[in-house]
């Protein structure tokens, strides 16, 4: 200790840790840790010496410890992750980085799996495993229905599954499709392609394509679940918000024997007229307290894209708390 609240500490890495991959290219992420906590990082080889602010200086040591032993675990770190880290330790370290980035979903990919980044984000996961039906709600970039699909793809390669079920209302065309051109799959594609963008960032096209053939994989808009009973299936509801009552509940009765339903939306989104009541919204309401089906809620600090989606986040509720929400 050199002066009042101001500390340094050397720390030593195990061998195993492939330092490379730790400190990053050209030591960017050993880079971010010192601009973002304010600390004074020198490291030669293994060995890293830490100055600065007291807590400042624990806080860089625990997040350089629990991404060193990530990296030991054969986790193949980035920038993007260590940022997630800083956010998620300085929003409260009570869970160790570990502990949520090592809950890894296999998938079809080059990437070979699919890793929850923020505490929300493994237990929605864990949600997903425990509970038939979960609903994840919360802002845009919080990865609810990325990862609802990594569960989706996992089961179906563990045969957990026999099929999967991807489906959103096409809220702008009124799901009246007629109108527009082409055959039903042209006509509903822009309204699925988030859902096609996630699938195909876990699952190659040729796959993709003789899953569609088969009909192990089916992408469809929400009115043509009418009808339907859904056995040995993992079914995703995305952009849940814009359902109506009658369509939410008439998507619920769905589910067969051996399925599973995870519905993803944001309630501060809703598109649906005026007047129209959020199928989302209300059955929160309805099937809060219902065992067997559990809710998980996300936040800003939860978004894992562009850091200023954070920031827009944070600035419109500020704004819409002090004026209201504007009229749609």
């Amino acid at each position: 200790m050199n002066k009042a609240g101001h500390t340094k500490k050397d720390i030593t890495l195990d061998s195993g840790c492939d330092l490379k991959v730790l400190y990053g290219e050209l030591d960017k992420n050993l880079k971010f840790i010192e601009d973002a906590s304010g600390v004074d990082i020198k490291a030669r080889g293994g060995r890293l010496s830490l100055e600065g602010g007291e807590a400042a200086v624990l806080m860089a040591e625990r997040i350089i410890r629990d991404l060193a032993g990530l990296v030991e675990g054969g986790y193949p770190l980035k920038l993007d992750d260590v940022k997630l880290a800083m956010r998620a330790y300085e929003a409260g370290p009570e869970t160790p980085l570990r502990d949520i980035f090592s809950e890894a979903i296999p998938v079809a990919s080059k990437k070979r799996h699919v890793n929850p980044k923020t505490k929300n984000q493994k237990a929605y996961v864990e949600a997903i495993k425990a509970n038939d039906i979960v609903f994840g709600i919360g802002p845009a970039g919080t990865g609810k229905t990325y990862l609802a699909m990594a569960m989706a793809v996992s089961a179906l390669l563990k045969k957990e599954v026999t099929r999967i079920i991807l489906t959103r209302p096409a809220v702008e065309a009124g799901e009246k499709l007629g109108f527009l051109p082409g055959d039903i799959q042209e006509k509903v594609h822009p309204y699925l392609r988030p859902l096609y963008d996630a699938l195909y960032d876990m699952v190659d096209a040729e796959k993709i394509e003789k899953f569609m053939e088969r009909g192990t994989i089916e992408v469809a808009p929400l009115a043509f679940m009418r009808g339907r009973t859904l056995n040995d299936s993992f079914i995703i509801l995305d952009e849940a918000q814009n359902t109506t009552t009658e369509q939410m509940k008439m998507f619920l009765t769905r589910m067969g024997f051996s399925s599973k339903s995870v519905i993803t939306g944001d309630i501060t989104q809703v598109d649906l007229p005026t007047g129209w009541a959020s199928g989302l919204i209300e059955v929160m309401k309805i099937l809060g307290h219902v065992k067997g089906i559990s809710f998980v809620r996300f936040n800003d600090k939860d978004v894992v894209r562009h850091s200023l989606v954070q920031q827009i986040i944070k600035a419109y509720e500020k704004y819409e708390g002090r004026n209201g929400k504007p009229e749609r």
